[in-house]
């Protein structure tokens, strides 16, 4: 029997060095007594054991199990150490271990790992520092409980963030310091050695009461994200209950005074998606574009139309389809007999995506990442509106939509597709599409099929209204 003594629950130096030299020398991992410290964890363990022996032979080790096994080792699961000992013996065989996502000992390691990097966004997120006093001068304090062995390893994310002030986390198991210089430990603490609160908090308090937009609360979601065992560390969880209470009240209010939309879809929700829009970072197009361009028309329209992208009149403007291509768009619609005014009109991507050649902004295609990446809003304006029909106007439109594997434009043209939620899709071409073509008979004919499109529609629309 071997036995190995790591120096702490997160050792994973001290793992790593025991576990390739006893890999190395094929001792089963049935054989092997894993400790933490002087406490033994198996009490029907043999007294004595043998000493681990001097690796002789040497094996490749893929970077991905360490990277699995350093996350892994960090829960609190007692029997990690061993788990990731028996996967590291099947690497020392030659086998690919990590490759069999189904296998019942890959998916718990990478299990434990999950619930680690969880736990360590939790602390990134949850942790609250409050202002003390000491010999010192100012230091600040912040009380948490993780789930899992991660103090250690965030030290060095505090430190970068706040590398500037002296600041304490105190956790049950063990306790960091920074002073400036260097990072320190203590043993563990209580919540009553943690400060309960200082001036600062009131002012955070009246921020976050101020930002708080009932418009775009989700409870459920929201105690998912922030479970309640985590409240007590925070200021501003305190009025959580009372902020839900009055965003219900207002909601009533609301419906008693006739301003929310026919359908129940209130116009509030959409101004505060569009609010949050005009920030959106979720890809780089952002640091060009002059704005985000948001869709426009009646949150209740029975009608979505949705194009690629602004081009540079909408850039400047930051309204959707106003330039040359929207003024196409604005005759063909007349000709379908449709009122532009009731329906809903939006991009697939809010911002516009450019090549410069001289002072000029020419068009470029968003890229499939910029569109999955732009889905979001696209998804959140479709639920807002619940329009019955929705006119795809080109390729990228399509994507964003119906997937990058629905078909061509030819392929899906002029006819209803069902939608996951009940409603339909329509396919048709994008009107920059006819302003490109150059032969005369065909940009009539071309323009004549777009009309007959939109006409089939808007009949299509209302044969679901009639339902």
């Amino acid at each position: 029997m071997h036995r190995v003594i790591l120096a702490a629950p997160d050792d994973f130096g001290g793992w790593r060095i025991a576990a390739r030299s006893l890999a190395a020398a094929r001792v089963p991992a049935d054989t092997v007594v894993w400790q933490v410290g002087e406490t033994p964890t198996d009490l029907f363990a043999a007294a004595t054991s043998d000493p681990i022996p001097v690796a002789t032979g040497k094996f490749a080790v893929p970077r991905a199990f360490i990277a699995l096994a350093g996350s892994a080792i960090l829960n609190r699961d007692p029997q990690r150490f061993a788990l990731l000992y028996a996967v590291l013996l099947r690497i020392r065989d030659g086998a690919k271990a990590l490759e069999d996502q189904a296998d019942p000992l890959v998916r718990r390691i990478a299990d434990l790992a999950r619930q680690v990097r969880r736990d360590i966004h939790k602390m990134h997120a949850f942790v609250r520092f409050r202002a003390v006093e000491d010999q010192d001068g100012q230091r600040f304090v912040a009380w948490f409980e993780p789930d899992h062995h991660i103090v250690r390893t965030n030290a060095g994310f505090f430190v970068r963030r706040f590398a500037a002030m002296r600041w304490s986390i105190l956790t049950p198991d063990l306790s960091i310091h920074w002073d400036g210089d260097t990072v320190t430990e203590s043993p563990g603490a209580t919540r009553a050695d943690a400060p309960g609160g200082d001036p600062v908090e009131a002012v955070w308090k009246t921020y976050y009461a101020a930002i708080f937009n009932p418009a775009r609360l989700k409870v459920g979601m929201m105690l998912k994200e922030m479970p309640r065992r985590y409240w007590h560390n925070m200021p501003e969880t305190a009025l959580i209950p009372h902020l839900i209470a009055g965003a219900r009240a207002r909601e009533n209010g609301m419906i008693e005074a006739g301003q929310v939309a026919k359908g129940g879809k209130s116009d509030i929700g959409w101004a505060a998606l569009r609010e949050e829009a005009m920030g959106c970072r979720r890809c780089p197009l952002y640091k060009d574009a002059t704005q985000t361009v948001f869709g426009e028309g009646p949150v209740d329209a029975p009608l979505m139309l949705v194009g690629e992208q602004p081009g540079d009149q909408e850039d400047q403007a930051g309204h959707v389809f106003v330039g040359p291509a929207g003024q196409l768009l604005d005759r063909a619609l007349e000709e379908a007999g449709i009122d532009r005014n009731r329906a809903y009109v939006t991009n697939a991507v809010k911002h516009f995506k450019f090549e410069r050649r001289g002072k000029r902004r020419i068009h470029a295609t968003p890229n499939a990442g910029e569109i999955d990446a732009c889905r979001w809003w696209l998804d959140q304006e479709r639920t807002v509106v619940a329009p019955r029909m929705t006119v795809l106007l080109g390729a990228t439109a399509v994507r964003s939509v119906l997937g990058g594997k629905a078909g061509s434009i030819t392929s899906l043209r002029g006819r209803p597709i069902a939608l996951a939620d009940g409603s339909e899709a329509w396919v048709t071409v994008h009107p920059s599409f006819l302003l490109r073509i150059d032969d005369p008979a065909r940009a009539a004919d071309e323009h004549a099929h777009f009309v007959a499109d939109l006409r089939g529609a808007q009949a299509r629309m209302m044969e679901l209204a009639k339902g």
